[in-house]
């Protein structure tokens, strides 16, 4: 039995980088889409508890979904695939996924989710907008061969970021550590055509730090970067710091 590859994104069911994933895990496995109708970029981890979620179908093995990548995540793995995925795939996004940003994005929260209904995970993103996603998807295709291989463990799912470059110009994949990205100006502040202030959030020009072994560093030396996630946030050096407060009785 061929494996079975539950495919999704946040930027929507008809994206070219969704497109270019599917056809590439396609030699890996059968490919299920479940993907949101429309763009659902910078959503995170959110879910849909307050309206109904409808599902489309938009042709063999691909739906469409309107809600969040962890509606579809769900909604493949519990109502629409006949049986559990052997992996689940979110991307290719149009842009980075890289540091802290991860936390905001619809694409990570994607295989975030996979991850915690016990399925290998991988998330994809292009390190800037670029029109290379064939390079991004092929990658992709040989690193599910991989985890099929070598498994991976129950906690733990992967980021990957691809530089926007051709194939030959690739110098290889790094292991990474997530970097920090640092906003000069993350709100901007306008005036509409009635005088009224509007604000954009939309940092200009950032920077980023964590040193050489970041998925920042990587990319920008040309790597592919792959970075190992999960969501055990704990401080553990502070644990032993906090049980000296006294805290109660208030």
């Amino acid at each position: 039995m061929q494996p079975l590859i539950l495919l999704t994104n946040d930027d929507g069911v008809s994206a070219e980088g969704l497109r270019a994933l599917r056809k590439a895990l396609e030699e890996v496995g059968e490919v299920v889409v479940v993907a949101p109708e429309g763009a659902r970029n910078a959503v995170g981890h959110a879910l849909t508890l307050h309206k109904p979620l409808r599902v489309r179908k938009v042709e063999e093995r691909c739906f469409a979904v309107n809600g969040t990548p962890t509606d579809c995540v769900m909604l493949g793995v519990y109502k629409l695939l006949d049986r559990k995925p052997d992996l689940v795939f979110s991307g290719v996004n149009d842009g980075p996924n890289l540091g802290d940003d991860v936390t905001y994005s619809g694409t990570v929260a994607g295989a975030m989710e996979g991850m915690l209904l016990g399925v290998p995970s991988v998330a994809v993103s292009m390190a800037e907008e670029s029109s290379y996603f064939d390079v991004a998807a092929e990658f992709s295709a040989r690193l599910a061969e991989c985890v099929l291989k070598n498994g991976m463990p129950e906690d733990t799912f992967l980021n990957v970021n691809v530089p926007p470059l051709p194939r030959e110009e690739i110098r290889g994949v790094r292991i990474t550590k997530l970097g920090r990205r640092i906003y000069r100006t993350a709100i901007v502040e306008k005036t509409d055509p009635r005088g009224k202030p509007y604000y954009w959030i939309g940092g200009q020009h950032p920077t980023w730090t964590g040193g050489e072994e970041t998925d920042f560093a990587a990319v920008e030396s040309g790597f592919i970067s792959v970075s190992p996630l999960h969501l055990d946030l704990t401080n553990y050096d502070v644990l032993s710091q906090m049980a000296g407060w006294k805290l109660w009785p208030i």
